[in-house]
């Protein structure tokens, strides 16, 4: 978890998952190297990605789950013509990031232990780190281990389990 950017510390559950959105928007990233662990102490490599101020045109995020009835898709979709998600001090630890992307004002190679655009995000003294001011990305496409906000507001929240359903992507 981000040094001192949220009060959530936690343990992964050890399932990556899914997140998608048409456009998001944002004042401040701020992106390291790090490492989640799950319950059993296994690290998982990520990109922390610390993003101020968001704003998603829709969401969708689907995570593959194994039940004693066999694997079902937990499923949460917000935004679209209910209006945008917004969320503020959001972290996701991803494994990757995929979109079309505009970053202004930004400082790729900066110490992740200096990282400012983002307050409380920031990394190990001498490790790798970027930043911008600002970002949009078209078309997001991510598979994270765990994502936390400060402030959320998921305008038409619909959240759903089914057997073997879709996923975002």
């Amino acid at each position: 978890m981000a040094q001192g950017a949220l009060a959530a510390s936690f343990a992964v559950s050890g399932t990556h998952f899914q997140v998608s959105s048409g456009k998001l928007t944002s004042s401040g990233l701020a992106s390291y190297v790090h490492t989640d662990r799950d319950a059993d102490g296994r690290g998982h490599p990520v990109a922390l990605l610390g993003i101020g101020r968001a704003s998603l045109a829709d969401i969708c995020q689907s995570a593959r789950v194994r039940t004693p009835v066999g694997t079902v898709v937990f499923k949460l979709t917000a935004g679209g013509r209910a209006g945008p998600v917004r969320a503020d001090s959001l972290v996701i630890d991803g494994e990757d990031l995929v979109g079309d992307a505009r970053f202004g004002t930004a400082q790729i190679g900066r110490d992740a232990a200096t990282l400012d655009a983002v307050p409380g995000v920031h990394g190990r003294r001498g490790a790798f780190g970027l930043q911008a001011g600002d970002i949009s990305v078209a078309g997001v496409k991510s598979h994270a281990w765990s994502a936390t906000g400060g402030n959320f507001r998921l305008n038409g929240l619909r959240v759903s389990v089914s057997l073997d359903g879709p996923t975002c992507f």
